[in-house]
């Protein structure tokens, strides 16, 4: 099968035919390069189709700042026209995700003067938690008390991650715990499924609340994925605990593979 986009030339899902990086690069359509990298096993034409989805992506993201200073001048203008103050109406989208919002101070207050509600509702999500996956709620004291497997599934899906994240900006995962502190993370893994969902490039790693609000209802309405992670429970923690951001991940590759988005290797 192959599929031709605008402008550009037609693209083969085998790893047989190799495009060049001009190639490449006159192709707009990020599912069809994130197909391509699925599909492709050569090395150096994997690196190739990574650099020209970091460039699409920085292409939307420009083109988005563009449109958005558009946006603004007409706000400014429209403002300044109706003798109001053009300040306020001026990033509309990025001050909604920059400021806290003080409408749910009473709640936070009575969360930070009551911690008995706070505490049930964690112990409820841990409930959830370890019932989605018994074996993350248990820390090996050794090395021998260990199944043999799961230091290296967990590191599968670590890899897992880092690969399908890899071409997203400010995105780095190193472990399940401070590589997911901002919420970006999660945007960036849920994005590469469902690119259309949200717009990317617009994000605010200074409002972990929002992109892990965002993250968490994208995969339950797309994917199936139950919420097993509160976006106030993990903002108010110094770093996610490894644990709850595990299990949340294998939930959600086990989603993946329902819906057949991702393909696993039968073993004979």
């Amino acid at each position: 099968m192959e599929s031709k986009p605008d402008g550009g030339p037609a693209v083969s899902n085998s790893s047989s035919g190799s495009l060049t990086s001009q190639e490449l690069a006159a192709i707009e359509d990020e599912e069809v390069l994130n197909k391509m990298l699925d599909n492709t096993e050569d090395f150096e034409q994997r690196r190739m189709i990574r650099a020209a989805l970091r460039e699409l992506l920085k292409k939307k993201r420009d083109k988005r700042e563009q449109e958005r200073g558009s946006r603004q001048q007409d706000l400014r203008q429209q403002g300044l026209s109706k003798g109001g103050t053009a300040g306020g109406c001026v990033s509309v989208g990025r001050a909604s995700m920059n400021q806290q919002p003080p409408t749910n101070s009473k709640s936070r207050v009575s969360h930070m003067s009551n911690k008995g509600p706070a505490q049930t509702n964690l112990s409820l999500r841990k409930k959830m938690l370890s019932k989605a996956n018994p074996a993350a709620d248990t820390t090996p004291t050794s090395p021998s008390s260990a199944a043999p497997n799961v230091k290296n599934v967990k590191q599968m899906l670590l890899d897992w991650c880092r690969a399908k994240t890899e071409p997203y900006e400010g995105v780095n995962i190193q472990n399940f715990s401070s590589s997911w502190g901002d919420g970006i993370a999660f945007c960036a893994l849920v994005h590469r499924f469902f690119p259309d969902a949200f717009e990317y490039s617009i994000l605010n790693p200074y409002a972990p609340r929002e992109n892990f609000q965002l993250a968490f209802s994208t995969a339950e309405r797309l994917a199936g994925c139950p919420p097993l992670l509160d976006a106030d429970d993990l903002v108010r923690m110094k770093e996610p605990d490894w644990k709850c951001v595990y299990t949340y991940i294998q939930e959600f590759y086990r989603c993946l593979v329902e819906k057949g988005l991702v393909k696993t290797k039968k073993r004979p």
